[in-house]
């Protein structure tokens, strides 16, 4: 019955338009493979909820893959979940990634490629629109998704995906995107013990990272006009990720294809007034998304 209900109102209205559902409704239409192993790591796993409406909605078929913060060196999936909830009540499919902790940027934005080549590899198991995905994060994970995203056009980025898989949209929540040279320091030198430690590992090795090592996974260096659309979230208070890293970035973004949503009194984490506001704009924007 929810599905019949969706089919109906997808034919005449778009994602935004649409009514979420509820709760039960949410648990009825989902089928939920918890802690999927897609690589040897124990953290190397994701939850993935298939809903038996998504492939009802014709073009807005779309597959969220979303990752957690937690400075690359702490937090779960479980822990994030306001974030996807968003897109299960729209009845849209998702992934819920967890990826390898303390051990550095390079090695935990790795295993978003490696992840979606094994759904990929696994589509049977996992029906998944893969040439349809969105990409989205908070924090560090978002500048894993935005990363990943922008360098998939770049043949010189190390971590490649298969033939057939297609990023399609960014959807970024605090997500550092330039000057991790300035962020490594902020978190290095926090009088936080936490803040330093997670710091130390962002580039393991002895004192700050080489600049070339930094680049790589600055993603304002793969910006360009044939990426696929962004939407980034972030606070003008945020004490974490530096408001000005984010201008030159933001000043790339093109005219009626990207969408800056910037809250002068944002902190680092949006509160859930700001999170409801920001996700009425990403159903906006994932309804003008063009392949």
């Amino acid at each position: 019955m929810v599905a019949a209900a969706i089919l109906l109102s997808s034919c005449a209205t778009r994602l935004s338009s649409l009514s979420d559902q509820s709760a039960s409704q949410v648990a009825a239409s989902y089928t939920v493979h918890r802690d999927v192993a897609y690589g040897a790591d124990p953290e190397q796993v994701m939850d993935i909820y298939l809903s038996e409406s998504a492939a009802l909605y014709g073009k807005p078929n779309y597959t969220i893959v979303f990752l957690h913060g937690g400075a690359y060196y702490l937090s779960d999936k479980a822990k994030e979940e306001k974030y996807i909830e968003p897109y299960l009540r729209k009845g849209l499919n998702v992934v819920n990634l967890n990826y390898r902790l303390k051990r550095g940027i390079a090695t935990a934005t790795s295993d978003l490629p490696l992840a979606l080549n094994f759904l990929q590899h696994q589509a049977d198991a996992y029906p998944l629109e893969l040439d349809r995905v969105i990409v989205t994060g908070f924090s560090a994970g978002a500048q894993i998704a935005t990363n990943v995203g922008l360098s998939r056009n770049d043949p010189s980025y190390p971590d490649r995906l298969d033939e057939g898989i297609k990023i399609v949209g960014i959807i970024n929540f605090s997500g550092p995107v330039d000057q991790l040279d300035v962020i490594e320091r902020i978190f290095v030198d926090h009088e936080y013990e936490l803040f330093s430690a997670a710091g130390k590992s962002l580039f393991p090795g002895d004192g700050y990272a080489d600049p070339g090592a930094v680049a790589v996974y600055e993603p304002v260096n793969y910006f360009d006009r044939r990426d696929p659309p962004v939407f980034l979230w972030h606070g003008g208070l945020d004490d974490q990720i530096p408001p000005d890293t984010f201008r030159a970035f933001t000043e790339k973004f093109r005219a009626g294809r990207d969408v800056l949503r910037y809250v002068p009194q944002g902190k680092h984490s949006p509160t859930d007034k700001e999170l409801a506001a920001a996700y009425a704009e990403i159903f906006a924007f994932l309804d003008d998304l063009r392949r």
